[in-house]
């Protein structure tokens, strides 16, 4: 008992440790300014990253959280939740476009807008939001979500070229009644944020439906980004005083001794940001699905299996938080069973050639080329041609070997084959081959253990003449 209460003891004492630690770090955390990056396109990965990261920093009580972004664009559904959370935070977030040369294009404009603090680098840019459907041209809601299914109708935010100004003048009217759902639905939430933090909802909509864009310094002077800054510590220098909407009250931002602290993504994020890339997720599927075939065709072997189940799995979870052509699975889906085809029809290759264009097809269909970071990457394409084609062109060479190939089993096996007597009565009588005995005929007379040769099989008869003797010769050399 004495123990026991020792340890209890211990472990209770472990656990206050534990506590003030926790509670030590959160008061260091409330005079910081948590720093989060977003470098590159708006995906599930970098969406999984600034939640957590602005979840956490809220929990540990935070002073401000900083966006770093730079991005071309990205996917709408991504950028709906990182939109959501910052809305919802208890801390506010300050938006910083940098470092000089960056851009918030499409997706990015629609996050600067959302944040409670719009800040711009001098030389870099806003703008570019008008929505590209997926696959180019109508195929789906590309700012809006699909209620029929997500997944297959998924949509994308495309990055425009920066230009310098606003508004061109030019009707940019949607082509169809789906792109102009997806244009109004833009349209209707950049000015519902603008309407939130007092920004220009105007040239938002002009963002969206004509591809405007703005420097920093013209930004500012639009009521886009409320001022410009070159550095962090600049930032938190003219954001100290300034008043911004939170929880839709007025908040007084207090950033005169924040201390600045970066979260860097985490092995999770890091490993999403893998998976989820459109051509890995295409490798994975084939190389599972490759590997599954293997495994059946050689029950045992356990590691094709395994590496196939596996990666066969991952590429599933990948289009789980894709958007992605249902066209393009397709394509795909039926180029992998016209190359499995090939191991069991003697098409010698056709099946396989036409399995292989329909996998390439599938991989540029399969997600859309006009949102950046969702290209089709063309060393994945070849890869994937490449490890089809040896498929086929390995099966097909072996079908071709064994067609020429002479046939060695069943009764063909036994012609010229040399047989040993084991008894004999004038004409006819009985000889080992092949571990078999049969009834042989000849027009001669043998003696036993005799060797012959088979020149005839008729029924279960085997007609034999004697060997040569060179033949002979030469098996007992041997």
């Amino acid at each position: 008992m004495r123990s026991l209460w020792r340890i209890g003891s211990a472990l209770v004492f472990c656990l206050g440790l534990f506590g003030l630690a926790l509670h030590a770090q959160n008061d260091d955390r409330a005079g910081q300014a948590v720093v989060l990056e977003l470098d590159g396109a708006v995906s599930p990965a970098s969406a999984d990253y600034l939640i957590r990261g602005i979840e956490t920093a809220a929990a540990d009580g935070a002073g401000l959280v900083i966006v770093q972004m730079d991005t071309p664009g990205g996917l709408v559904t991504s950028t709906r939740a990182i939109n959501s959370a910052i809305l919802n935070s208890s801390v506010p977030v300050a938006t910083f476009v940098a470092p000089s040369g960056a851009r918030a294009a499409s997706a990015g404009t629609f996050i600067l807008y959302a944040s409670h603090l719009a800040v711009m680098a001098p030389g870099t840019s806003v703008g570019a939001a008008t929505p590209v459907s997926l696959g180019g041209g109508g195929g789906g809601l590309p700012f809006g979500d699909d209620p029929a299914d997500e997944n297959d109708a998924g949509s994308d935010e495309g990055a425009g070229d920066e230009g310098a100004n606003g508004d061109d003048g030019t009707d940019s009217a949607p082509a169809d009644a789906g792109m102009a759902k997806a244009m109004n639905d833009a349209i209707a939430q950049i000015r519902s944020l603008a309407e939130i933090h007092g920004r220009n909802a105007d040239w938002g909509e002009r963002a969206v439906r004509d591809a405007a864009t703005l420097t920093a310094s013209a930004a500012v002077e639009e009521n886009v980004a409320d001022f410009t800054a070159r550095n962090l510590t600049e930032l938190l220098d003219r954001a100290h005083g300034r008043t911004v909407q939170l929880d839709g009250e007025d908040f007084v931002l207090d950033t005169e001794a924040l201390s600045l602290v970066s979260i860097a993504p985490d092995w999770r994020t890091q490993l999403l940001s893998i998976i989820a890339n459109p051509n890995v997720s295409l490798l994975l599927m084939v190389v599972g699905f490759y590997g599954i075939v293997f495994e059946l065709l050689n029950p045992g072997a356990l590691v094709p299996g395994t590496i196939g189940g596996i990666s066969l799995i991952l590429g599933m979870f990948a289009l789980s938080i894709l958007p992605f052509n249902i066209a393009g699975l397709a394509l795909i889906g039926l180029g992998l069973l016209l190359v499995l085809a090939e191991a069991f029809s003697p098409s010698f290759g056709i099946l396989g050639i036409g399995g292989t264009v329909a996998i390439v097809a599938g991989g540029v269909f399969l997600f859309d080329s006009d949102v950046p970071g969702f290209e089709p990457s063309i060393p994945a394409l070849a890869a994937v041609a490449v490890a089809s084609l040896a498929f086929s062109a390995i099966v097909a060479r072996l079908g071709y070997v064994s067609h020429r190939r002479k046939v060695t089993t069943g009764v063909h096996d036994l012609l010229n084959a040399t047989a040993q007597v084991q008894d004999w009565q004038g004409t006819k009588g009985h000889v080992f081959v092949n571990g078999e005995r049969w009834n042989a005929r000849a027009e001669q007379t043998f003696a036993k253990d005799d060797d012959v040769i088979i020149t005839k099989i008729e029924g279960l008869t085997l007609h034999v003449a004697p060997k040569p003797a060179a033949t002979q010769g030469q098996t007992d050399t041997a």
